[in-house]
């Protein structure tokens, strides 16, 4: 019997090895050195502001630790919120820009799981510039004396079941704008995820497709922007994840779990991401990761403490991203599982 369940998951990792090379492989000519950088819009769907997520590099296909904010990541991974938990979560980004979301998810037996989830991403305020032509000089740009704002933002709502003991599903949508000045744009956008747990002890492998929708554009324009019609496409992405977690036995106090992904988006070339974390009596955490083939991020650490009030719980979660000339983002996120 354990030789099979051994085979079991030896094949499924080698399955996911497979899926993993028709991801990221390439063609057997030789491909022009063209990255799809600049193809797509909507880039604040791919900020992590999940602490824990960020602090493992930015996994977070297969760690299946059943809180909300698997919602914003691969859905599937809500299945396993064993009753009610909120997520919130802090971004302080660079250049002053601040990241706040939440999610919130119900386990609602064997009816599955539902979770919500909204965003904003705050620009701040900043100054306007136009261009004025000057008799002699040309166009010159000069500073109006007011200022504008932007702003993105997201809502949406999920749904999660374990239709075995082995195979989670999960599936989302989101309502989309992004505002600039006067300018602004509305989409909706869909993600999906699985997880699969092998029965190689606790590997689990999964897949996640994110950030599906329709072409849109910007409305609002004035005689001081171009007014041809310019379509903004979705920075869609296809991700690979597996996850395993050691010294897990029964009664132990210590547990590693490392984890991967790779990963395939439509702007940009083929990525991966890997992340350990240590935990103590599943009370304090420590967390490291590091990511490959990224223009300015490279490792990242973290660190959190999980801890019980009565019948509830909680989590508090602190993440350091460093993104190189654009200098690091600190990331904090609180739970409460009831």
């Amino acid at each position: 019997m354990r030789v099979n369940w051994t085979r079991r998951g030896l094949t499924g990792l080698l399955v996911v090895l497979l899926e993993a090379g028709a991801v990221l492989a390439q063609s057997g000519i030789i491909p022009a050195d063209i990255e799809r950088v600049g193809q797509t819009g909507w880039q604040f769907l791919k900020i992590n502001a999940d602490a824990r997520q960020a602090a493992l590099g930015g996994c977070y296909a297969a760690l299946g630790d059943g809180n909300a904010n698997g919602i914003f990541g691969n859905p599937s991974a809500v299945a396993e919120v064993k009753r009610i938990d909120v997520q919130l979560n802090h971004a302080a980004w660079f250049a002053d820009i601040t990241y706040e979301s939440v999610a919130a998810a119900w386990n609602l037996g064997r009816w599955g799981t539902v979770a919500a989830s909204a965003v904003i991403l705050d620009y701040g305020d900043m100054a306007e510039t136009i261009n004025i032509e000057k008799s002699g000089v040309g166009t010159v740009p000069t500073v109006t004396g007011r200022t504008f704002s932007a702003s993105d933002i997201a809502v949406g709502a999920g749904y999660a079941a374990r239709i075995t003991d082995a195979l989670l599903v999960g599936g989302s949508a989101r309502w989309l704008r992004q505002g600039i000045a006067e300018l602004s744009m509305s989409n909706i956008s869909f993600d999906f995820g699985t997880t699969y747990y092998t029965g190689l002890r606790s590997l689990r492998l999964c897949l996640v497709a994110r950030n599906f929708g329709p072409d849109s554009r910007f409305g609002g324009w004035s005689e001081q922007y171009q007014t041809e019609a310019v379509f903004v496409r979705m920075p869609i992405d296809f991700r690979l994840g597996l996850a395993m977690d050691f010294f897990d036995a029964p009664g132990s106090r210590h547990q590693l779990t490392t984890t991967a992904d790779f990963s395939h988006p439509n702007d940009g070339p083929e990525k991966a991401q890997v992340g350990a974390e240590y935990s103590y009596d599943k009370m304090a955490f420590l967390r490291c990761g590091y990511k490959f083939n990224y223009s300015e991020q490279r490792f990242t650490l973290g660190a959190g403490l999980h801890y019980s009030v009565g019948s509830a719980s909680g989590t508090l979660s602190y993440a350091y991203v460093d993104f190189g000339a654009l200098t690091r983002v600190h990331i904090f996120s609180m739970g409460f599982s009831y």
